[in-house]
């Protein structure tokens, strides 16, 4: 998860969003609630560590960039012509269909706490996933353990032993399917389904060959240096509890083989470097932050001069949330959410809910989101529109990181209309059809190790009747007054389980701004954002986020009706005992 995080001080400046392409983030977010995700995430760093390990493999080993001196993409096709025509054993039908898909891994990871680097990992190496189909598209054996098989290949270019690993996992795959389907049908025959959807659709062959991604650099020094110079900026703040800078740095190359016909190759890198830190205000509340900027190329990271006046200023912001009043027991009111906030309402209430998942087997429902019942119903209110386009860079000139050309199912990637004037109207769905949805729309994505699933390229929500944002401050104080309430909130930015992190009290009086810390939302859910949101705005933000595949969320920002605000009820932690070192020069003498 990658998201916006801007500086506050008594007089805020202009949105960084508003001031240059780059992201921020302001706090690490845990991936979804996917176990096949948060499995394959594990999966794919042990993996990757077992490469190096076991292999000996040089970080620098490379697939050449044209597709006939390929080995990779020469491998998988040698073994994929093989397969078609050889792989059938004896009483077990022969499959219908074959996948293979190679995610090729260069990342460098490094961290500094306090001035000083902490770890640097260069990873490298390809992870292999092969399912092979047994039966029809109506009823097959993805089920189970028929669901594919993970290993590693070599990461030289021996063309014979990575066919050796393919012809190994293949054979493993389609042993599995042959009882996979066996159990699935038997579980079958104990359910009842009221309207059966067929197991996997059909698609295009197509063939998408585009160049290999490679880092822009081989020296990263310049940026180590950074980290530890931008973490050594805790000496400015005593009652620091954390301060680090990180920086993930990766190059993914993905091959994709079926045995339909379908051949695609992609190359994408990512670089993203952050920093976070916490504090504790005087009651015990821990309070935290913590930004990140990101760009498919280093030139699109912030310089030395930007990101060290970034880390300043979020130095400044804890200083300001420990010395901030805890927001008052209850509020119930209107509430203003800037664009940076939204772009995150957005990625939490509507993301989840427009996916077109298959369900469990044997359950009726049409997917598994709180949507899956709403399909031509209203959802929004009658002025937003949803759509998901991973075939576009940019909105409103601000990049976006979810364009693909194929999906991981080598379906080529669309713009899909998701909600028109609030009403459902369609899902992002992969290759496996849901009751209403028989064929993909090109949006099966996946994980290095994990299997397809419906996910997002860039989602972006519209209003049809915009509005400025300097108007939306002011309808927001306007509605405070009609109600005869002294303020109203504004949400500049929200950390994880859509608590605001800096929350202001807009006064009706004088319309002056003030921070406050430990505010928690007791009904923001999808009823309010379908009931109470009222207005929106005219200039997006977009969050980033890379769990469990890189996409974008675009929003404007968001005026709600009414929404609860209450005091945190977290427990506060203790204080430390006794005071911290001191800071500076004495604090080196030995």
């Amino acid at each position: 998860m990658i998201r916006h995080a801007w500086s506050m001080s008594p007089q805020r400046p202009t949105p960084h969003s508003q001031q240059c392409s780059n992201r921020s983030a302001e706090a690490p977010r845990p991936p979804q609630s996917n176990l096949i995700s948060s499995f394959s995430r594990t999966l794919l760093f042990s993996v990757l560590s077992s490469t190096i390990l076991l292999c000996g493999l040089s970080t620098s080993a490379r697939a050449a960039n044209s597709a006939s001196g390929d080995a990779v993409l020469r491998a998988l096709r040698e073994e994929m012509d093989r397969s078609k025509t050889q792989l059938k054993l004896e009483n077990v039908p022969a499959p219908y269909y074959i996948e293979y898909r190679v995610t090729e891994i260069d990342q460098l990871e490094a961290s500094a706490v306090f001035g000083a680097l902490r770890n640097q990992q260069h990873n490298h190496g390809r992870l292999l996933r092969v399912v092979v189909r047994v039966g029809d598209y109506k009823q097959d054996s993805f089920f189970g353990a028929g669901e594919g098989t993970i290993d590693l290949v070599p990461s030289d270019d021996d063309v014979f032993a990575i066919r050796h690993r393919i012809w190994l996992a293949t054979d493993r795959a389609y042993k599995a399917a042959s009882e996979a389907l066996s159990a699935k049908q038997a579980a079958l025959k104990q359910l009842k389904v009221d309207e059966p959807v067929d197991d996997f659709a059909k698609a295009s062959p197509l063939e998408a060959v585009e160049p290999l991604a490679h880092f822009s650099s081989t020296d990263f020094t310049s940026w180590l240096h950074l980290l530890e110079e931008a973490s050594a900026k805790y000496r400015t703040d005593k009652d620091l509890e954390t301060f680090e800078s990180s920086l993930r740095f990766t190059v993914e190359n993905r091959y994709f083989l079926n045995s339909e016909g379908t051949i695609a190759r992609s190359g994408h890198t990512h670089y993203v470097i952050s920093i976070a830190g916490s504090t504790q205000a005087a009651d015990g509340m821990l309070l935290q932050r913590s930004h990140a900027d990101q760009g498919n190329d280093l030139k699109d990271l912030p310089s030395r001069e930007e990101f060290l006046k970034t880390t300043a200023r979020l130095l400044e912001t804890l200083k300001l949330l420990r010395e901030a009043p805890v927001a008052d027991e209850e509020y119930r009111g209107p509430v203003l959410f800037s664009n940076d906030a939204a772009a995150t309402v957005v990625s939490e209430l509507v993301e989840p809910n427009v996916l077109g998942k298959k369900p469990q087997l044997g359950e009726n429902a049409r997917t598994t989101g709180k949507w899956s019942s709403s399909y031509k119903a209203r959802v929004l209110p009658d002025f937003i529109n949803v759509f998901d386009d991973p075939t576009i860079s940019t909105v409103s000139g601000q990049p976006l990181f979810g364009d693909y050309t194929l999906d991981d199912e080598g379906v080529k990637g669309q713009r899909v209309s998701l909600v028109e004037k609030g009403q459902l109207v369609s899902y992002l769905i992969g290759r496996q059809p849901i009751r209403d949805f028989p064929v993909s729309n090109g949006h099966g994505r996946a994980a290095p190790a994990a299997a397809p699933a419906p996910h997002p390229g860039n989602l972006v929500l519209q209003s049809t009747d915009p509005q400025p944002d300097a108007g939306l401050k002011k309808k927001l104080i306007e509605l405070c007054r009609q109600r005869d309430l002294p303020y109203g909130l504004y949400v500049e930015t929200m950390g994880p389980r859509l608590e605001p992190r800096l929350l202001y009290r807009i006064w009706t009086k004088d319309a002056h701004e003030e921070l406050v810390r430990g505010g928690v939302f007791g009904d923001l859910d999808i009823r309010s954002l379908r009931g109470d949101l009222i207005a929106a705005g005219t200039a997006p933000a977009v969050e980033d986020r890379s769990e469990p595949v890189w996409y974008s969320v675009a929003s404007p920002a968001l005026l709600f009706d009414e929404l609860q605000v209450k005091r945190s009820q977290a427990a506060k932690q203790k204080l430390p005992e006794y005071p911290a070192p001191a800071l500076g020069a004495a604090a080196n003498q030995p």
